[in-house]
């Protein structure tokens, strides 16, 4: 071979060691490219991770939380109509207005649409929660296909879906029971609140306030609450109707169901619209309330969102007689400080207490569970109070000096936050009398 071959071979030989590293380099290279990876990762996980802690948390149809986020200096992260952070395709919170509202697919301009508190249909709207929180459940913390851990299965099919952004219980086995326990026993004055939808079963949904037996609608002689019955909603003795009206609307949407009981009168609402109201009827009261739910494969009913809280008292005696009075009626939109129309009876309540008592002077509290950002809680829980006094001084023509507003945050719990009905009780607008 002649010399200048040779010296090629080697060369290429050489610089193939270069080119073609061994198999323990390459694994070398690989662990180094993938702990590249994993750091970048990392980072963007540390950097979301404080993006939650520290951010201002704004709804994105909320300009004014956003603009005094900006004013005090603080990042903003958004949130859509169900609470939830909008994030990009890659999990990063958004910070920038428009662009999570076009993410979320809504309208970056304040949300005024709907009635006021007041207005509309809601003007003739009187129901009141009760103000003592004795069981409420979403399902959250449950998995879909499963059946809610915190109700008692009687019997039947049911199961937890999602559906329409939310956790519903469905029922496809006709006559499925089950049960929400209080131990305390059933008060003679107590409010039921849940979500149904019934898509037109014959025999609806019966919910009675004692102990199950089979087949509620043929063998239980009590007084009831149906809903979704084709005979309409609304209050039953037996197999009778004794107040009922027919609303359609769970037929294509959920609607809220609700009860009020003050002994023995009784009244029963769907969304704004009370379909039974008997003055006189005795409604026997155990340790639990029992639903049945008469759903089928083709035509399931779903329920969810439950609340069951004691109540009702003269809302002038207890404040001056404790000097404080919380709450449970004023309800607002998602994470702002726009009042919802169902907070009409609530408000007319406080409104009417101080036209009849000029001489009285309230300071308005705010308060928050501890869920979600402290500084964020704080804000949020002042300009709700804001909102409230503004209301009062603008629907009711209180002078301005008859009321204060301020608020506390998660600082002033009355519940324990490690349960759903104190984070409940907490989520509170507190009235304070003023010397």
């Amino acid at each position: 071979m002649r010399r200048s071959t040779l010296l090629s071979v080697l060369c290429l030989a050489a610089l193939s060691l270069f080119a073609l590293p061994s198999q323990a380099d390459a694994q070398l290279l690989k662990k180094l490219k993938d702990a590249g990876q994993d750091a970048v990762e990392d980072e963007a996980a540390n950097q979301t991770e404080r993006l939650l802690r520290e951010a201002i948390r704004c709804a994105v149809n909320d300009p004014v939380c956003a603009e005094q986020a900006e004013e005090d200096d603080k990042p903003v992260i958004y949130t859509d109509q169900n609470g939830d952070v909008i994030t990009d395709d890659e999990g990063t919170p958004i910070t920038d207005r428009d662009e999570a509202a076009d993410q979320a697919g809504v309208s970056p301009a304040a949300d005024t649409a709907g009635p006021k508190p007041g207005e509309g249909a809601w003007a003739n709207y009187d129901f009141v929660p009760g103000e003592e929180v004795l069981f409420v459940d979403d399902f959250s913390d449950d998995e879909a296909g499963d059946f809610p851990r915190r109700l008692e299965w009687l019997r039947g099919n049911m199961e937890l879906v999602e559906w329409q952004d939310r956790m519903l219980l469905r029922s496809t086995g006709g006559g499925s029971q089950f049960a929400v326990l209080l131990p305390e026993g059933v008060p003679e004055r107590f409010t039921l609140e849940f979500d149904i939808s019934d898509s037109g079963t014959s025999n609806g949904t019966i919910v009675i306030l004692e102990e199950g037996r089979d087949n509620l609608r043929d063998r239980y002689k009590g007084a009831r609450f149906a809903f979704g019955h084709w005979r309409g909603s609304g209050i039953w003795r037996e197999r009778e109707p004794l107040s009922t009206l027919d609303d359609k609307r769970m037929r294509t949407e959920i609607v809220t169901a609700r009860v009020m009981a003050d002994g023995e009168h009784i009244k029963v609402f769907i969304n704004e619209k009370r379909v039974s109201n008997v003055p006189r009827i005795e409604i026997p009261r155990g340790d639990r309330l029992t639903f049945e739910m008469w759903g089928t494969d083709e035509k399931p009913v779903y329920i969810g969102n439950i609340r069951v809280a004691a109540g009702g008292r003269d809302l002038y005696d207890d404040l001056v007689e404790a000097g404080r009075v919380a709450t449970q009626g004023i309800f607002f939109d998602v994470d702002s400080d726009r009042i919802q129309p169902e907070s009409t009876p609530t408000l007319e309540e406080i409104g009417t207490m101080l036209e009849e008592h000029p001489d009285l002077r309230i300071a308005i509290e705010g308060h928050t569970d501890s869920m979600g950002n402290d500084d964020h809680n704080l804000d949020l829980s002042i300009r709700r109070a804001v909102a409230v006094r503004e209301y009062l001084i603008d629907a009711y023509g209180i002078e301005a000096s008859r009321l204060e507003a301020d608020g506390f945050g998660e600082t002033q719990p009355v519940g324990d936050n490690e349960t759903p009905e104190g984070r409940q009780q907490n989520r509170r607008v507190e009235l304070v009398v003023l010397d």
